[in-house]
């Protein structure tokens, strides 16, 4: 090689290097692109030199991380492997890819990587990986999930690190609408079905609730979701792939149904695979039908304080239907979604979410599933729709919207259910449309004292709604209440009970005190 080459390989790569330490990431990677191809060529046309492939391999490398921090793990990747073509014991780039595949949640692969290069040596700047990447690997197949001293904290400190975990379920048709997910065998109430990472966030600070956010401040939330999305899709081939799939709210029944085994993060694309292009206009109809968001009737969200309001989209939860009687919730910690069952689920159940509130009425749901653009025909509107059209059942919803005691709206209503002879589940469904009442009644001491002996009790109540409707905050909030008035008479078993359906088996008991004092607790 003339000494006029080597010093403009020189040249380049200082200035690569300079604007690396200096973390100017595109930079880099463009002198980093100039320096390899200079090298590349110099390295095709003269003799076997050690030294400048050694150069070229330290390049590669270096580009991967850049291009890692800008998130580009896919061309982040493909320099590592080079890097590996060239010194297939090179630790820095083992390390390199080790940490980009952390990133992308596929920890056996992720693991391959930090063992060889502790194998070369490289002991004490992998031993930490190593350890974090074991640990994750064993999160992602148990699913044992433990965020007990988070918790315990307050939502003090860094929000844990967790691992995506694909529980007992599987794609199929499903005849709520197109696909669903649905369980493979029986799982219990509180049980995680699966942890994933958004594929994109945007957050808004709000003062009082998302209500008070303006039309244009949500617009350009929405914008640099879209924008977010977008410009991750586009370096990401698996991804694009992945969204592809989702719906965009036309044709349901015509869609594929995918394995659920491509939601993995270490199934990855084939090559020879057909390149997938989703145009603007194609992601923001799947965005529009497929995102959610953070203050939903459904999740609850883990952090301090309650100032903050969030859209994502995550994967496999977008085929998640909607249920008036849903048997699953989530939780939102940082920007991984928890999604676990919030009753017991049999083998072969669909999945399911409510999209809105499930503790209102026949009316109030009918409207708000239009807004939702969907029809819903589960057992619970199949039958408010032939009691709701009773002229009894009529007037005492009349007399609640008049104002009638809500105290007697109750007792009206439970006579109703005797005369009717409604019994099991069908009582639970009426009494969840009927929730305000009941609520209002129990923490009314005008009405408990004329009533209170007519009615059920709130216990009883919460026990017949949960059956139906699952955990829901609202009701462990009234069932807290009780338990503060009356020690002694809603056993504590009861509402750890309801608190494991409301957000899950992710604590243990002294951190779930903690966790009904954040989130729950006045």
């Amino acid at each position: 090689m003339a000494a006029e080459e080597d010093d403009q390989l020189q040249q380049v790569r200082s200035k690569a290097t300079e604007l690396f330490i200096r973390e100017e990431w595109n930079a880099s990677i463009e002198a980093y692109s100039h320096f390899i191809t200079l090298c590349t060529q110099t390295l095709s046309h003269s003799h076997p030199n050690q030294k400048l492939r050694r150069s070229l391999c330290i390049a590669l490398c270096n580009r991967a991380e850049a291009r890692s921090k800008l998130k580009d793990f896919h061309c982040a990747l493909q320099d590592c492997d080079h890097a590996l073509e060239l010194d297939a014991t090179h630790s820095k780039s083992l390390l390199c890819k080790g940490k980009i595949l952390l990133c992308l949640n596929r920890y056996a692969s992720a693991l391959e990587c930090f063992r060889t290069a502790m194998l070369d040596g490289n002991a004490e700047s992998v031993s930490g990986y190593l350890e974090r990447c074991k640990s994750l690997e064993l999160l992602s197949k148990t699913g044992c999930l433990d965020l007990s001293d988070w918790v315990s904290n307050g939502f003090r400190g860094k929000v844990p690190e967790l691992a995506e975990h694909i529980g007992a379920v599987e794609i199929r048709r499903s005849e709520i609408s197109g696909r669903g997910l649905f369980a493979t065998k029986n799982i219990d109430a509180g049980s995680l079905i699966l942890v994933t990472k958004a594929i994109a966030m945007e957050r808004s600070i709000i003062m009082g609730g998302v209500q008070d956010l303006t039309e244009d401040a949500q617009l350009a939330m929405w914008k640099n979701f879209i924008d977010k999305v977008f410009e991750f899709v586009g370096k990401c081939p698996r991804t694009r792939g992945l969204i592809n799939r989702l719906s965009c709210g036309e044709n349901e029944d015509q869609l594929e149904v995918p394995d659920v085994g491509l939601f993995r993060p270490e199934t990855v694309e084939k090559d020879g695979e057909v390149e997938v292009v989703v145009d603007m206009v194609k992601l923001v109809g799947i965005l529009d039908v497929n995102s959610l968001t953070e203050d939903a009737v459904s999740a609850n969200v883990l952090r301090r304080g309650n100032d903050c309001y969030g859209v994502g989209l995550w994967l496999l939860p977008s085929l998640i239907n909607h249920s008036c009687c849903p048997n699953a919730r989530r939780l939102h910690v940082g920007d991984y979604l928890v999604v676990h069952a919030s009753k017991d689920l049999k083998a072969g159940e669909e999945v399911t979410f409510a999209y809105f509130d499930p503790l209102c009425g026949l009316s109030k749901r009918k409207e708000m599933s239009v807004n939702w653009g969907i029809h819903c025909k589960c057992k619970r509107c199949r039958f408010e729709g032939e009691v709701f059209s009773k002229q009894e059942i009529r007037e005492i919803e009349i007399g609640l919207e008049r104002g009638m005691d809500v105290g007697g709206v109750v007792f009206k209503l439970e006579e109703q259910l005797k005369r009717l002879k409604v019994r099991g589940k069908e009582k639970g469904y009426l009494r969840a449309s009927f929730w305000e009442a009941y609520s209002q009644a129990y923490r009314s001491e005008r009405a408990m004292k004329r009533w209170g002996r007519r009615i059920p009790t709130a216990e009883a109540v919460v026990d017949s709604i949960t059956d139906v409707v699952g955990g829901d905050h609202r009701l462990l909030k009234l069932l807290m209440e009780e338990l503060k008035k009356n020690s002694g008479v809603v056993e504590r078993d009861k509402v750890f009970k309801i608190a494991k359906q409301v957000f899950g088996k992710v604590v243990k008991k002294q951190a779930m005190k903690t966790l009904l004092q954040l989130c729950i607790g006045d």
